[in-house]
């Protein structure tokens, strides 16, 4: 018989599963019968909480806490578990090491896993993977109902004709390429121009994370870089810097806003 496990979260996002085993916070006065629970945690600045959400659930079930936040390394990718229907996760790990993020101290060097189905690409780095795993990913997302979105970002410089010829024939929602600091932008342009001649920047379906408010960044130095991802063509989305903390200035809360949102970037 299939255990009942019930899925704990400290915030609901777009990405918490919505089924009737997913909960977010205590467990209240009318727990559910389940016969383990799972704590996930994701954000650092979570964590805390997610460390007193699993000694309040233990309670009523054996409980584990796990997700990002711990530094724990993903296992093979359930649909549906830790991240709602439609969501999905094909690789791990990154063979980069950027100084900003901890995905090759948690996941390692880069590992395909098997395929699953979904609309929305949450791997840390897809196009680090084999033309092989690539081109499986987009029969796959060929065949869902859904457009295809690629959330998880892809990484300008690792882009081929190859890349493009495959992601133009898909029905794609959006496509994020990521500008996290100089080494970035030459990179970006030219992927810029390959999907602009594929026809892909029409419609904002290409985007950018641009990171922004990392120690010693500057509010004019961050929109020079915004604005020159706009000249790209390719609509920009400011990603605010973080420490393990989670803490920051109201200023830069205010600016990143205003940067982030697809309606405020189309009315300016």
């Amino acid at each position: 018989m299939n255990k009942r496990i019930a899925r704990v979260f400290p915030r609901r996002t777009k990405a918490t599963p919505t089924d009737g085993l997913a909960f977010i916070g205590y467990p209240g006065m009318f727990p559910p019968e389940v016969d383990e629970v799972h704590v996930s945690c994701t954000f650092t600045w979570d964590l805390r909480l997610a460390e007193e959400l699993a000694l309040a659930w233990d309670r009523i079930a054996p409980t584990k806490l796990g997700g990002p936040a711990t530094g724990a390394r993903g296992d093979e990718f359930i649909p549906g578990m830790y991240l709602r229907e439609g969501y999905t996760i094909t690789s791990r790990g990154c063979p980069n090491n950027c100084w900003f993020c901890y995905v090759p101290k948690r996941e390692g060097m880069l590992r395909e896993l098997p395929i699953k189905p979904g609309y929305n690409v949450l791997d840390d780095n897809l196009l680090a993977c084999s033309e092989k795993h690539f081109q499986g990913v987009c029969a796959m997302l060929a065949e869902y109902p859904e457009p295809a979105e690629f959330t998880g970002g892809l990484e300008a410089a690792r882009l081929t004709t190859a890349h493009v010829e495959a992601l133009a024939r898909l029905r794609l929602r959006q496509i994020f390429f990521a500008y996290d600091d100089g080494e970035d932008w030459e990179p970006l342009v030219v992927a810029a121009r390959m999907m602009d001649e594929a026809g892909l920047l029409r419609g904002h379906r290409v985007r950018c994370y641009v990171l922004i408010g990392y120690p010693g960044d500057t509010m004019d130095a961050a929109e020079k870089r915004l604005g020159d991802v706009v000249a790209l063509g390719i609509m920009p989305m400011a990603m605010l810097w973080r420490d393990d903390s989670g803490k920051v200035e109201r200023i830069w809360r205010q600016f990143q806003r205003t940067w982030a949102n697809p309606v405020i970037l189309g009315s300016r």
